[in-house]
């Protein structure tokens, strides 16, 4: 049942994109341990690394298409819960440091034995094991999304103020995380990790396995998503986003459709940020700035909303672009970036790929209709008598 859930939500833009995906979660990492540094072919770690930051970003933004391409709901608060999943994979790295530490401390973190706690706090239980830090990345942002669509949607929340009321809870989020007390390590978040899963984080061959991951981990939720648009409750989504008071006189739930697929894409946004984590190699209360969540609506505003595949091209694109210009012109990168959303709102609405399609859908019609039309006529010179 589950499979044929899947299959069906395949044609020939996601066949071709999990290919591209599951190709480089192959290819990419055999270049980087299997050739010489000196050899053309060859891919360092570092760029490897970057690249495997992009394919977050491009998870990340693929959960807020689901939601706002598809639901409506334009969410300026998903960054926090890419930064809840990166705090709670965070957790799980600091607890593998032990005795390694600066303090020497097997128990607490640097961070701790400096602001003199006397006890691990009660909060940071279990994340000594991997599976518990996994499950925690997917529920501790799937709850907060729950607790909070719960009320803002059974509320009737619509339009810019569900916007900016999801603005506010990651600035809440970013001002809790930034208190010494809170036990997260404060401004300086946490840092200065070395193992995972008991290999060393810094090796080249764990770089290379968290990035064929990262690739695999998109192309499962790119399939996710697409099966879920293109059932349908993904019908519903879309009557929910056009004509949500209709959808709502024909007898649909409108808030448990909201709901579930809220929640869903926040625990992808979880997945993004435990992925980014190690390949970074910090977490802090910066990720929780709503300046990082509005660049995620760019990044999907210039992909092209609605299609599942472009915000992925535009997180790599955008990001890609912002590592060259920052290094060339690191002072006119936010003119850069609101230009760039400027032009793509005025000339490119629907973004790159939705753009693509319309022209492509536009070439192909009139071939089609001539194609039609030639038939039509070869039909008409069969029945015609002969004189």
């Amino acid at each position: 049942m589950i499979t044929a859930f899947l299959l069906r939500s395949l044609d020939r833009k996601i066949i071709v994109a999990l290919v591209i995906l599951l190709a480089l979660a192959v290819l990419v990492p055999v270049l980087n341990l299997m050739t010489a540094p000196t050899n053309p072919l060859h891919i360092p770690t570092y760029i490897m690394s970057l690249f495997g930051k992009y394919l977050t970003y491009a998870l990340l933004a693929l959960a807020l298409d689901l939601v706002w391409g598809f639901c409506g709901i334009l969410s300026l608060g998903h960054g926090a819960f890419f930064a809840l999943g990166g705090y709670a994979m965070g957790m799980y790295l600091m607890r593998q440091i032990g005795a390694r530490g600066s303090y020497g401390d097997p128990i607490l973190p640097d961070f701790m034995v400096f602001l003199n706690y006397k006890a691990l706090p009660w909060f940071w239980y279990g994340f000594d094991h991997f599976w518990f830090a996994a499950l925690m990345v997917l529920v501790v942002p799937g709850l907060l999304a729950f607790v909070f669509g719960w009320f803002a949607f059974r509320s009737r929340v619509n339009g810019v103020y569900l916007s900016i009321i999801t603005q506010a809870m990651t600035y809440a989020l970013l001002l809790a995380f930034f208190r010494n007390d809170m036990g997260f390590g404060g401004n300086n978040g946490l840092t200065d990790f070395k193992d995972i899963i008991g290999y060393n984080i810094q090796a080249d061959g764990t770089r290379a396995a968290l990035f064929a991951a990262t690739a695999i981990l998109l192309a499962l939720s790119l399939l996710l998503a697409s099966a879920i648009v293109r059932s349908k409750f993904g019908k519903v989504l879309v009557g929910v986003r056009d004509a949500e008071s209709r959808t709502r006189f024909l007898g649909y739930r409108v808030e448990h459709y909201k709901l579930f697929t809220f929640v869903v894409s926040a625990m992808m946004a979880g997945i993004a940020g435990a992925l980014y984590v190690p390949q970074v190699g910090i977490i802090n209360p910066g990720e929780f700035a709503p300046a990082n969540s509005i660049e995620v609506v760019i990044w999907t505003a210039v992909g092209g909303r609605s299609t599942l595949i472009g915000p992925i091209i535009g997180a790599i694109m955008v990001n890609g672009g912002k590592t060259i210009f920052t290094g060339l012109f690191p002072e006119f990168w936010l003119f850069a970036l609101g230009g760039l959303f400027v032009a793509v709102t005025v000339f490119l609405p629907k973004g790159i790929v939705g753009t693509l399609g319309q022209y492509m859908g536009k070439r192909r019609r009139p071939s089609a209709d001539a194609s039609s039309a030639k038939h039509e006529d070869g039909v008409d010179a069969k029945i015609q008598p002969a004189e």
